[in-house]
């Protein structure tokens, strides 16, 4: 965004910008006609739906629209007769400018100094081009008076000082470079960031001029200059809707769930007796500038027509032909939004920190299998509590909650049964649920603990199963037991026939610890194809987690919030016992009645995949144990064993002829050694009877070899024969355990 110093130094303070918005919002509706606000839905991504019906008299109806909302609303505008007629045109003025420009231009010429605006961006980084052409960049480090003659502190405190002796002058820095810059020889700047352009555009549209908050007419030509009875329907933009929630139980296997909307009407106008309904879930919903007129640059093909010309030569004419290619550009178009069109995606329950959401339903058997967490009884234990003044039945009929709920395109609508009334610029809190559904009370061990000074203690948590017909959207859920408020936590979103489980304080008397073991399983074949055996081992995890803490008459149930291991598969305990959430499994830890602790081993495995030859020497051991596993495949169990039969005789000769080519090794050795002592003794004349001993012996030791020679051959020859049958019955097999 650049700058020019002229309409720079009309910025005020933006505290008063924000004020003169406020008002501005104040004066102009959204969007205003005749016609009665007769229904209101509210999303939860920042629009909302508004339906007006009335009588017009006339061929056309006028909406007075809010230049911020002129998009929305002509993305979504439908108008509808009841009786039999036709809208026929929409008329909407064009924005051939920027609104901010409008709004610059209605400020005063005197709200303000370049200097200040300058000082008050101080650590923000700058382009500046000056009147004599350069270019300077860096961040602001600060603004500062010099004069032309003295610096200002050689004034005497009492003497007069003439502001008009003074300048500006503009510090930049950028890395190491200093740059100094007068503001009188600055012609523009530039901001470079982009938030901050955008925080000083708003700021100039809720100016007091004719700023974005003002209204254009948008004039809907009707069939007929006569009454109309119409329908009209369209989206702006709207304060999302806030859920809060209140769970209340008096046992241990089902409580009251009692939800609230607050919805903020700051729409400009009263809500008089409208349809309201509220929207849970995550519709797409974004902005796009429908009102602005776009211009495309074309390629200018003028001249390229006027300079083609015939050329002439002797004895023959060519025609030059110099094609012109234009470049066809597309322009996005803006596709209204469909309320109706998003699929059916929201049975999902989101993790969140130091918090387990399961997003399976929950078992029954988990569901009242643990008791609830002991509460400290009062003092004076002698004397009977009192009656709670707060109770289950009392709460419930105290809610007025009278809602029904519809699917549209996967997401819930609320839809309140009695119309509201709702007064502008005021909230008001609508009843939704009012329900009765299963939940329990029992204890919640996070890993990553429950915050400082309680790593090792469990959560005390309120697990319940969303039975409505409503999808919950994410807030706070305060927690009543017995009459009193024991904590508050925060839900996320839950949909129906799913299950939460709410944090909403920490059991202090529980400690809950694990220790890790690492190890491998066998190497195992899972398939024989030709020859090649396919095998697999696993790398083995081993958690054990260890609960101690108070004695219970009952027994008590931990849910460890076990974390998943990457590319690792639960073993034990079996998948029925725990429940899966998106990157942790959720294992119950069972203290039984009259103990202090309990332990729990879980188990995870990684495979591991390889593949060797049938005739490398680890596979007969692997071949083997294949014989002793439970379920073999039968129809080819007699070929297997003849296979292994085969493998084992091959082995044999194998662990034979390696010993004797050990033997013959040493034999060769020896001959070798006795050649070089007679080599030795050549010419020794006195070393006759040695030469002899060492030629006798020589001899021997090659006859030996040759004889472990001639064995390693027949058991080569052997082993071939074995080979080739071993290899005919492998041709075509497949053996899968």
């Amino acid at each position: 965004m650049k700058i020019f110093s002229n309409a720079v130094m009309l910025l005020l303070m933006f505290a008063t910008f924000a004020c003169a918005g406020q008002q501005s919002r104040a004066r102009y509706l959204p969007a205003e006609t005749d016609l009665k606000l007769t229904k209101v839905i509210l999303y939860r991504n920042g629009i909302g739906y508004f339906e007006r019906e009335g009588i017009v008299e006339g061929d056309s109806l006028v909406i007075k629209v809010r230049k911020d909302q002129v998009n929305d609303l002509l993305k979504s505008l439908t108008v509808i007769e009841k009786s039999d007629g036709e809208a026929l045109s929409v008329a909407v003025p064009l924005d051939t400018n920027a609104w901010q420009n409008a709004a610059i231009s209605s400020m005063s010429s005197d709200s303000g100094q370049l200097a200040d605006v300058l000082n008050g961006l101080k650590g923000t980084y700058l382009t500046v081009q000056t009147k004599d052409g350069r270019s300077y960049a860096g961040r602001i480090a600060m603004v500062e008076a010099v004069s032309s003659f003295t610096e200002r502190g050689n004034y005497d405190d009492e003497e007069e000082v003439d502001d008009s002796k003074f300048t500006y002058r503009l510090t930049l820095l950028d890395g190491g470079e200093v740059n100094l810059v007068n503001l009188n020889n600055i012609e523009t700047f530039e901001i470079a960031d982009r938030d901050l352009v955008m925080q000083l555009q708003r700021t100039l549209d809720a100016s007091e001029g004719d700023g974005i908050f003002q209204q254009v007419d948008i004039t809907i030509r009707l069939s007929g200059d006569k009454p109309h009875d119409l329908v009209v329907s369209y989206v702006v933009e709207a304060p999302v809707w806030k859920p809060t929630y209140r769970l209340v139980m008096d046992n241990n296997k089902e409580a009251l769930l009692q939800s609230w909307a607050i919805v903020d009407n700051t729409s400009g106008e009263n809500w008089d007796d409208v349809s309201l309904s509220l929207t849970a879930g995550a519709p797409i919903a974004f902005k796009y500038d429908l009102h602005t007129p776009k211009n495309i640059l074309r390629p200018d093909l003028t001249d390229n027509g006027l300079e083609r010309q015939a050329a002439v030569a002797y004895g023959e004419t060519t025609y030059n032909d110099d094609e012109a290619v234009a470049e066809e550009m597309a322009m996005e178009k803006a596709m209204p939004r469909d309320m109706n069109s998003e699929e059916d995606s929201y049975d999902s329950i989101q993790d969140m920190k130091e918090e387990a959401y399961p997003s399976k339903k929950m078992k029954s058997s988990v569901l009242r299998s643990a008791p609830a967490p002991v509460l400290a009884p009062a003092m004076g234990g002698a004397m009977a509590a009192p009656k709670p003044s707060i109770s289950i039945s009392s709460l419930q009929k105290s809610s007025g909650a009278n809602t029904s709920s519809a699917r549209v395109a996967g997401l819930t609508r609320y839809d309140l049964n009695k119309k509201v009334t709702l007064p502008d610029g005021s909230a008001s809190m609508v009843a939704v649920i009012n329900e009765m559904i299963e939940g329990e009370r029992l204890f919640l061990f996070n890993p990553e603990g429950s915050g400082v000074g309680f790593e090792h203690n469990p959560y005390m948590v309120v697990r319940f199963k969303n039975t409505t017909p409503f999808a919950l959207e994410p807030g706070p859920v305060s927690i009543y037991v017995e009459g009193s408020f024991v904590g508050e936590g925060l839900s996320a979103s839950v949909a129906t026939d799913s299950t939460a489980t709410i944090p909403f304080a920490v059991e202090p008397s529980i400690f809950v610890t694990s220790s890790n073991n690492y190890n491998n399983s066998d190497v195992k074949i899972t398939k024989i194809v030709n020859g090649i055996l396919y095998t697999e081992r696993f790398n083995r995890l081993e958690t054990t987690w260890k609960v101690s803490g108070m004695k219970s008459e009952n027994g008590y149930k931990v849910l460890v919030r076990h974390p998943m291991q990457s590319n690792y598969t639960l073993v034990t305990p079996k998948k029925e016992k725990v429940e899966q959430l998106d990157n942790a499994y959720l294992i119950p830890v069972e203290v039984k009645p009259g103990k202090k602790e309990a332990e729990l081993k879980v188990v995870e495995q990684s495979p591991s995949s390889s593949s060797i030859s049938i005739f490398d020497s680890s596979a007969e051991k692997l071949l083997i144990a294949l014989l002793e596993i439970k379920n073999p495949d039968k129809k080819n169990l007699a070929k297997l064993k003849v296979i292994i039969d085969l493998r084992k005789k091959i082995g044999k000769i194998d662990s034979e002829m390696s010993g004797l080519k050990q033997q013959q090794y040493e034999y060769d050795n020896r001959t070798e050694e006795t050649r070089q002592n007679l080599y030795a003794i050549k010419k020794d004349a006195m070393a006759a009877d040695l030469r002899k001993k060492l030629n006798d012996r020589m001899e021997e030791f090659s006859n030996k070899a040759n004889e472990l020679g001639r064995k390693i051959v027949e058991l080569s020859n052997q082993r071939l024969q074995y080979k080739i049958e071993l290899e005919d019955q492998l041709q075509n097999f497949t053996y899968t355990p």
